[in-house]
């Protein structure tokens, strides 16, 4: 019997002192009190309690906490109620502050931000509540980290979740941005289709200088064959009548060589003349040294014989 009990109070003694020793993790930290008043604060790592005397009195998270809040009324500087939920992003830094500071830290946190938001946003108006989230956030982080000093925790970050205006106000609102959004498509319709214009006249523009290239090349082509034309025309009248003038001086030579008399020679130099003219505007320049048509007559034959020999 007496070994049963003796036993018995082993294992009791055994599990009080299990129960005395506390492991902390990491991010983690105890407030331990020791006779109803705090005694230390633990942190990562083994620690041993007395039994009976110390308890743990809270168990504190130290990691970054997140808190979204409920929608808050608020009103602005010209006299618009609208509702605005934030988010707080805080940490613990000093667990005892935080255990003993406040009740109820994080509904004192809501009551703070809310009252926060009305102060700020009683200073600004409609539009510039809707337009400085930014500078909200920062008063906002900044009022309260210096209000939750106190109480062990920093204010990290402090964000404007969602800002919801009067029904009205959300119509007018929607309208104007329809009307925004039409407007920018209107401007950017013209301004395609001026862009379109512009690339129309420019491909009209080339396309006439083009045309007008292609015809002044055209042109010349045309002066340039045209101009071959008469050269060789003329070429083949020039080697024509020098062909004649060369069958009549041979003829004036013959009939010298066979006796025919002066005025026989002075008629053939006047036939060959008139048909080297051949009607046209032809220009024969008799020389100064020619005295008369028997001299022409002879000066033919001295060319017809030059050119035998």
């Amino acid at each position: 019997m007496l070994s049963i009990i003796g036993i018995i109070v082993l294992i009791i003694v055994i599990m009080i002192l299990i129960s005395c020793i506390k492991i902390v993790r990491q991010a983690q930290a105890l407030v331990v009190e020791r006779l109803g008043a705090f005694q230390a604060t633990w942190g990562t790592g083994l620690h041993f309690k007395l039994p009976i005397v110390d308890r743990v009195a809270r168990k504190v998270d130290l990691k970054e906490q997140v808190v979204d809040f409920a929608p808050q009324p608020v009103i602005t500087k010209d006299n618009v109620t609208m509702r605005i939920d934030t988010v707080v992003f805080f940490q613990i830094t000093d667990p005892k502050l935080f255990s003993y500071g406040v009740a109820n830290p994080i509904m004192a946190i809501e009551n703070l931000t809310a009252t926060t938001l009305r102060n700020i946003i009683g200073d600004l108006e409609l539009d510039q509540t809707l337009t400085s989230r930014e500078t909200i956030n920062t008063k906002m982080r900044a009022s309260l980290d210096v209000a939750t000093d106190p109480w062990g925790i920093k204010v990290n970050r402090v964000e404007l979740k969602n800002i919801i205006p009067p029904a009205a106000i959300q119509d007018a609102m929607e309208k104007q941005m329809k009307a925004e959004r039409e407007r920018r498509e209107a401007i950017l319709r013209a301004e395609g289709e001026k862009k379109s214009t512009i690339l129309v006249a420019e491909g009209q523009k080339e396309s006439v200088i083009l045309d007008a290239e292609a015809e002044k090349q055209a042109a010349i082509l045309r002066a340039e064959a045209q101009k071959e034309k008469m050269i060789r025309e003329a070429e083949g009248e020039a080697e024509a009548i020098l062909k004649v003038q060369k069958a009549n001086a041979d003829g004036i030579v013959f009939l010298k060589e066979a006796g025919a008399d002066q005025s026989v020679l002075t008629i053939k130099s006047l036939e060959a003349f008139e048909k080297a003219a051949d009607g046209k505007a032809t220009k024969i320049i008799i020389p100064s040294e020619i005295q008369g048509i028997a001299g022409l007559a002879k000066s033919l034959a001295e060319v017809a014989g030059k050119e035998e020999k």
